[in-house]
């Protein structure tokens, strides 16, 4: 049975299975250790510990989410002024050095 996690703050010494049972809950939680010992008001440094401790015991299984672009820009170009400007595979020459033009003489005034 899992533990809520008002449970792991409470104990100053935690168990094997305590233990087990926070670790579960931050890789169910999706969050980083950080993020999920401060949401549950924990030291992070305790979960790393118990990481360290239990090895991969409390491995779980990696998964990936695939991340799709609609246009993949190839070059990237950061101005002076802080401008970005994002180039996808077929940029129109004449058009990006007008564009540069308006951007480099708008950050001038």
């Amino acid at each position: 049975m899992a533990r809520r996690p008002a449970e792991y703050v409470i104990r100053r010494r935690w168990t094997a299975d305590v233990a087990r049972d926070a670790l579960s809950a931050l890789a169910e939680s999706g969050l980083s250790v950080s993020a999920f010992a401060a949401r549950e008001g924990l030291d992070a440094q305790r979960l790393y510990v118990w990481h360290r401790r239990l090895g991969s015991s409390t491995a779980t299984t990696q998964s990936f989410i695939e991340v799709t672009s609609a246009a993949v820009a190839l070059i990237e170009v950061v101005l002076r002024s802080g401008h970005v400007v994002r180039l996808s595979p077929s940029f129109d020459a004449a058009a990006l050095a007008r564009l540069l033009e308006v951007l480099e003489s708008a950050s001038a005034c």
